[in-house]
């Protein structure tokens, strides 16, 4: 059996159809899942929300699984990022433009959609996914940590704090995304595996994220993909769609 994991596309529809003809590449999988945050940031909001629901429907729930992550959430209800007080005064003396960035952005991104995208991700919100694999196990997919689209589980997290994060669920795999930094790690009886992200990686710019995993006579195998995509194009697209931050997304697709 195999099942492909995606998250994090952000909006960015160059690196998304990078992954996916990467993944067609591959071969036939069983079951693919996208792990949330499909819309906010990038210059192509609605056409990624579109661009999945149709994969979504022309293969069935029974192979292809969308959830929502925090980004998505922010797009709905209008929430924003939750932060802790800055800790000095110099990131103090930018808050105020960085806030203004992030929700003209936002709320830019808002505007691209329509009635149906903005339901759609109404309705994908709050959700996790769980695949019983036989020979191997319960299999589990969340945004960030169960419960919550917004906690950050990283390669850096202690032990202790990774295993609090699936304490209450039962499983052998959770697969996860929103750090958008890769990730393969054994806690406990746990192996977590963050995908990275597809539109906005932060550990390895211009490349398209993603996670394959096979299971052959009871063992998981993880493949961990990053596929090159045209920055420069995409870069392009934000001048072209009228982005209102060009240059500010521009920076993070590139550094």
């Amino acid at each position: 059996m195999r099942l492909a994991v995606l998250s994090d596309v952000h909006g960015n529809l160059v690196a998304l159809e990078a992954a996916l003809a990467d993944l067609d590449a591959v071969g036939e999988v069983d079951m693919t899942w996208m792990l949330g945050d499909l819309a906010a940031f990038g210059s192509r909001p609605a056409e990624c929300v579109r661009r999945l629901r149709a994969l979504a429907e022309e293969r069935g729930k029974e192979r292809f699984r969308i959830i929502g992550g925090n980004t998505d959430r922010y797009l709905v209800t209008g929430e924003r990022f939750r932060q802790p007080p800055v800790s000095d005064e110099e990131t103090f003396a930018k808050l105020a433009d960085t806030r203004r960035t992030t929700d003209a952005v936002l709320n830019w991104n808002l505007e691209q959609l329509n009635w149906d995208d903005y339901q759609y991700l109404a309705e994908i919100l709050g959700k996790e996914v769980q695949l019983n694999v036989p020979g191997y196990g319960t299999v589990i997919g969340y945004h960030a940590i169960p419960g919550d689209d917004e906690a950050m589980l990283r390669p850096d997290t202690p032990n202790e704090v990774a295993a609090d994060a699936v304490l209450d669920r039962e499983g052998r795999l959770g697969i996860g995304g929103h750090t958008h930094l890769q990730m393969d790690r054994h806690v406990l009886d746990w192996r977590l595996v963050n995908v990275g992200s597809v539109g906005l990686s932060f550990d390895m710019p211009g490349r398209a994220q993603w996670g394959l995993f096979t299971f052959e006579d009871g063992i998981g195998y993880v493949e961990l993909r990053a596929v090159p995509y045209d920055v420069d194009a995409a870069v392009r697209d934000l001048d072209e769609s009228g982005h209102p931050a060009a240059e500010w997304m521009a920076g993070r697709l590139r550094s």
